[in-house]
């Protein structure tokens, strides 16, 4: 799909939301409303700011994405009937463009004001961020000016929207102005690691056992078919957004929908890999197609027993930053010691033309039967294919990020032990 060109003098803002730099994209409000034939229906009944002077395409594009919202802010379909009584919850999707780009949509649905039984509604934000503890923080303000009036939440996402994107780690602090409060100052800060801005792991870790948390992270890594069954939406979403955060540094390639909408649950009947959340009024649509593959003996045993060691160090009421270090130390040395050593056995010519990736003296440098076994099958996945073309495209300079660090301090240390043998 070509990218829209920019028309001639676009101003700085558009310029900013065009490159992803600003919080959001929009908000929605999405309310069910009675149909001619007594059953409700998700409509946008609100949508901050209007979008305007769009041409055709664009405008066609756009009305696609707001249906699919309305469809994954109420997956249930029009099963509704009028609450009394309804526990708000956050959660959120990924809306996938066609060109692969992702998009993130973050939900939080109450009961609307009013007195009486009503049916809940939802206040859903798009944007290009992943940034689940942010963006609940942002839902809560809302939820505080929607006691009062629709039009509170106007002033407070229009400087949301007018501030910069903090960078890793920093604060952004936006004024708003609450009736009889005054001025408030919001600060909102982004976690230093950014590939865990999007996971909250107590979820995952309450809802398996250790055990069962690498056999799904086995599944996953051989980029299978997986299916997560759940009550409530919040918990399938951080569930979801927590089993593709554990194949960090490599990036889940295949179909991801959080909460699969009750219209699309024949997407279960795909023959190509999933990461799926269900439901559980619709479990007897899913469940006859289990497959149970090598997940359990997949992984070099003696890798799996560290993992699981390490996994142990977690403390029961651990804070969010404490299990995001625990599960980090658990998970990202398997990849540091099974493909690690890529960088080695990427051959560059002086001429900066891209690398060349020799994938099979890579397999071969393995000394471990199994792992040799594990990283033979994990070299044909797409995750590790588009890893290791983004690595042949990087210039040779020393590599950025966590993963890279984690490889050098394990290289080095493996150095050590090999004097410590030689003396």
């Amino acid at each position: 799909r070509p990218t829209p060109i920019s028309p001639v003098g676009t101003t700085a803002r558009e310029q900013r939301y065009m490159s992803g730099h600003y919080f959001f994209e929009y908000l929605v409000v999405v309310s069910l409303k009675k149909s001619k034939e007594g059953a409700y229906e998700p409509q946008i009944t609100y949508q901050f700011p209007k979008r305007d002077g769009m041409v055709r395409f664009q405008r066609e594009e756009e009305e696609k994405t707001l249906k699919a919202i309305t469809l994954f802010c109420f997956p249930e379909g029009i099963s509704w009937a009028p609450l009394t009584e309804y526990h708000s919850e956050t959660f959120s999707f990924v809306l996938t463009e066609i060109d692969g780009s992702r998009r993130n949509g973050y939900c939080r649905r109450l009961l609307p004001h009013g007195k009486g039984a009503r049916p809940p509604e939802a206040f859903c934000i798009i944007s290009r961020l992943a940034c689940f503890g942010l963006f609940s923080k942002i839902f809560d303000e809302v939820e505080k000016r929607h006691q009062i009036s629709m039009a509170m939440i106007y002033p407070f996402m229009q400087s949301l929207r007018e501030a910069a994107f903090p960078a890793p780690g920093n604060t952004v602090k936006i004024k708003s102005f609450v009736p009889d409060k005054g001025t408030e100052i919001i600060s909102l800060t982004r976690p230093l690691d950014s590939w865990l801005e999007h996971v909250d792991f107590r979820t995952l870790f309450r809802c398996l056992t250790n055990e069962e948390v690498v056999l799904v992270f086995a599944a996953a890594a051989m980029e299978r078919r997986i299916v997560f069954i759940a009550v409530e939406l919040s918990t399938l979403s951080q569930v979801i957004h927590a089993v593709a955060a554990l194949l960090y540094p490599f990036t889940w390639q295949h179909t991801f929908i959080s909460i699969v909408p009750e219209i699309l649950i024949d997407v279960v009947m795909a023959p190509t890999p999933y990461l799926l959340g269900v439901q559980k009024r619709l479990m007897d649509q899913v469940t006859d197609q289990t497959d149970i593959g090598d997940e359990k003996s997949i992984l070099p045993p003696k890798l799996q027993d560290e993992i699981l060691q390490a996994l142990r160090n977690r403390k029961e009421k651990s804070t969010v930053e404490e299990l995001n270090s625990v599960v980090l130390e658990a998970f990202l040395p398997f990849f540091v010691k099974t493909v690690g050593h890529f960088d080695l056995y990427v051959t560059r010519n002086s001429r900066g033309q891209p690398g060349v990736f020799q994938s099979r003296a890579f397999y071969k440098a393995i000394k471990s039967k199994t792992t040799r076994h594990f990283v033979k099958k994990f070299l044909q996945t797409q995750m590790f294919d588009l890893f290791i073309q983004e690595v042949e495209q990087q210039p040779a300079s020393p590599q950025q990020g966590i993963f890279h660090k984690k490889i050098v301090e394990y290289q080095e240390q493996k150095k050590k032990e090999k004097a410590k043998k030689r003396h």
